[in-house]
C-alpha cells in the first residue's frame, strides 16, 4: 500500500479474501443463524428451537462457521453456547440489520423500486438502476 492506495495486486488479494468472507453470509439460513447469534450468545437447543432448523442442518452450518472462525463455543455442563468470534461479522450483521430490518429501510427500498426502469443497451430488455453493477466483473489489465 502506497499512501493509502492499494496496488492492483493488493486489491486482488483483498477481493479474494472478502469474497470468501462474504460467501459465509450467502445463504438465507446461515444469514439467519449469524443474525440470531450476533444478538447475544445462544445455546444450540435455543437456536434449534427458535430458528426451527433440523439438527443435521444446524450442525453442518455451525461447523462451517466454526471452521471459518466466525463463531466460538463455550460449554457449560451438557449445553454448548455459540457467540460471534470475529468482530467483522458483528459489523456486517449490524449493517445488514440497518439496511434491511429497520423501518427506514422499507421506505428506502420502496423509493428505489419506484424509480422508472431504463431501456437496456442489449436486446431491448428492461434494466433497473444498479443492475449492471450486479453483473460487473473486474479482470486484470494485460
Amino acid at each position: 500500500m502506497i499512501g493509502g492506495i492499494l496496488s492492483f495486486e493488493e486489491m486482488q488479494e483483498k477481493a479474494s479474501e472478502a469474497a470468501e468472507f462474504m460467501r459465509l453470509f450467502s445463504t438465507p439460513s446461515r444469514l439467519m443463524l449469524l443474525c440470531y447469534i450476533a444478538q447475544t450468545e445462544r445455546s444450540v437447543s435455543e437456536i434449534q428451537s427458535v430458528l426451527r432448523f433440523k439438527q443435521p442442518a444446524l450442525s453442518q452450518q455451525l461447523a462451517e462457521l466454526r471452521q471459518a472462525r466466525l463463531v466460538e463455543t463455550r460449554r457449560q455442563s451438557r449445553q454448548v453456547y455459540y457467540s460471534i468470534a470475529d468482530s467483522r461479522v458483528s459489523m456486517v450483521m449490524d449493517l445488514l440489520m440497518r439496511l434491511f430490518c429497520e423501518a427506514g429501510a422499507k421506505t428506502q427500498r420502496a423509493a428505489i423500486s419506484a424509480r422508472a426502469p431504463a431501456q437496456s443497451r442489449g436486446g431491448g430488455a428492461i434494466a433497473f438502476p444498479g443492475e449492471m453493477a450486479w453483473w460487473a466483473r473486474l479482470e486484470p489489465w494485460e
